[in-house]
């Protein structure tokens, strides 16, 4: 049995050691034995606290998004400035962690596996429905309805399409440029 208290930190361990192996091996590389040989555990104890490999891929595109999130949440921004919201939503989406060469390749995998995996197809429901939310209702205190509606479709569109575009180029995702290309869109859209 686990030690009290470590299921956090081991899970954590896990979900870095996931990052780590599907990186290096790709998802259908990735294997429960080669995750708990990374975290120094056993494949025991990935089963018991995961279940399964989709299990662990959960968990771990669960951290992603929480990172998303997290991102979005860290800037210090007025609700009374919507275009300044709106900016922290087009940042969180090419932070760092988002676009590092480690969570491009576990994002990918993500995509690939949530059309066959109904729990990650749920996560990416969810996400997706949270980005066009989110810009939707910022866009709507700038714009009319119909035009922000619009305007938020044809933001996120670019955001995601940016994002996967630079995840296939030899230099990666160039996080100031697509951030620069969404924003001059949104300048756009507000005139």
């Amino acid at each position: 049995m686990p030690k009290r208290g470590m299921e956090p930190i081991r899970r954590a361990q896990l979900i870095e050691a996931t990052f780590f192996c599907i990186h290096k091996y790709g998802f259908a590389g990735t294997t429960i034995k080669r995750v708990a040989e990374k975290a120094g555990t056993s494949v025991g104890l990935v089963l018991h606290y995961f279940g399964s490999k989709d299990g662990l891929l959960e968990a771990t595109m669960r951290s992603l998004l929480k990172k998303l999130g997290t991102n979005l949440q860290s800037d210090d921004i007025s609700d009374d400035d919507p275009k300044a919201q709106i900016t922290a939503i087009i940042n969180s989406n090419f932070a760092e962690d988002q676009v590092s060469p480690e969570a491009i390749t576990v994002w990918l995998a993500f995509w690939g596996q949530a059309l066959h995996t109904p729990k990650l197809s749920r996560l990416q429901k969810i996400n997706l429905a949270r980005l066009r939310s989110n810009l939707r209702y910022w866009l709507s205190q700038l714009l009319p309805k119909e035009d922000a509606r619009f305007a938020a479709d044809g933001l996120a569109a670019l955001i995601d399409g940016l994002w996967l575009r630079g995840a296939f180029e030899e230099t990666g995702i160039q996080r100031r440029h697509a951030r620069d290309i969404c924003l001059d869109y949104l300048n756009r859209a507000l005139k």
